[in-house]
């Protein structure tokens, strides 16, 4: 039985692309009489907010996308990390960095775009161990790594050149992305990863990971973006809509619902529709592989 996840951070309002990966991950599960889990990711204490992932489990419901079981947060979840760093730290895996923001102004704790990425570049890959109290980062393995997007067909990287060794745990205490993500899945079933094309990037550094902890790979799914009517990158710093703000426009939920299920292949047009409609309706070879364009009048 498929099991799907969507796994938003609580920084703030789920965006148009958001809530359009959602429905995709619930139809993709649905369409095979799978179930669908909500996780939130919210181990970044200081930029996560309780509340901000109660209002985006009520933006979901409002669709009715609600999670098949208890809604898993990461911050609860520490114990999990904790033994997933010893697991590699035994595997010799692990090594201390003390790289500084300054220092790799290029790079970021949270996932990249495929534009302008670039890989840790090593400075700190031979430093003796130190301690659980340093940050950390996985020692990853050179050469290639296949796999089959359902979205995007053949994929290849060499995560080691693409992103370098990706830090998952930081020196403030705080487990990084990477590794919340890879033992969650494991942890959730989750054999359906579906998300924007933005993060097809570490896909091949998560896979890495899975493997080193000895969890199965889950098919992955990238979707195009949302964009603004003139093709530029829709996100939470550059107006991009929530549901609020759509709803403040007069749209339905049936309105909305039918242009995202559109959006997905799953109608010639983009017309008022039921949730449940849609699922016999769904597939991956139907799906659009490059973005969608916002319509002008919901802008």
């Amino acid at each position: 039985m498929t099991t799907g996840r969507f796994a938003p951070s609580p920084t703030g309002t789920l965006h148009l692309g958001n809530l359009r990966t959602a429905l995709a991950s619930w139809l993709s599960a649905k369409a095979r009489g799978g179930r669908w889990l909500i996780r939130m990711e919210d181990v970044d204490g200081p930029r996560c907010q309780r509340e901000s992932g109660e209002q985006q489990l009520r933006d979901l419901a409002a669709l009715g996308l609600e999670s098949g079981a208890s809604v898993v947060w990461q911050s609860g979840r520490s114990e999990a990390y904790g033994t997933a760093l010893q697991r590699l730290h035994g595997q010799d895996r692990l090594y201390p960095c003390h790289c500084t923001r300054k220092d790799l102004q290029s790079l970021a704790s949270a996932p990249h775009e495929e534009e302008g990425l670039r890989p840790y570049p090593g400075h700190c890959r031979t430093r003796p161990w130190e301690g659980f109290e340093a940050a950390l980062r996985l020692r990853l393995p050179e050469g290639p790594l296949d796999w089959v997007d359902l979205c995007l067909g053949s994929q290849s990287d060499n995560p080691a050149g693409l992103t370098g060794d990706p830090l998952l745990f930081r020196r403030d205490g705080c487990i990084a992305y990477h590794l919340a993500v890879v033992v969650d899945d494991g942890f959730q079933g989750v054999d359906e990863v579906v998300r924007g094309a933005d993060l097809r990037s570490v896909t091949a550094t998560q896979i890495r990971l899975q493997e080193a902890l000895g969890l199965p790979r889950p098919a992955y799914a990238h979707l195009g973006l949302v964009t603004a009517p003139d093709g530029t990158r829709l996100g939470k710093r550059a107006g991009a809509l929530g549901l609020a703000a759509l709803q403040q426009r007069g749209i339905s939920t049936e309105e909305l619902i039918g242009w995202l299920g559109w959006s997905l292949g799953c109608l010639e047009r983009p017309e008022p529709c039921a949730l449940q409609e849609l699922v016999p309706r769904f597939g991956w070879m139907k799906v659009p592989r490059g973005n969608v364009a916002l319509p002008e009048t919901w802008a």
